[in-house]
């Protein structure tokens, strides 16, 4: 298992929550997704096997959000 972490723009609303965690939540390979909304940032504990952070980059994004920047654990 490894950990990413990616940084947002400014959240703006906590259904935002609910939108990302939900639509990584869905996504083969993903253990957790937790969305941290004060600081804008989304923590996903993941198994490399089975899902690439690029594809997870693209979720968040397809939804609306721009990920400023990513970093592994």
């Amino acid at each position: 298992m490894k950990t990413v972490k990616f940084q947002l723009e400014p959240l703006t609303c906590p259904t935002c929550i609910k939108k990302i965690e939900g639509a990584l939540g869905k996504q083969t390979g993903v253990q957790e997704a937790k969305v941290l909304f004060h600081s804008s940032k989304v923590k996903v504990t993941f198994d490399e096997t089975h899902v690439e952070v690029e594809t997870l980059r693209t979720i968040i994004e397809k939804l609306g959000y721009p990920v400023l920047s990513e970093k592994i654990a």
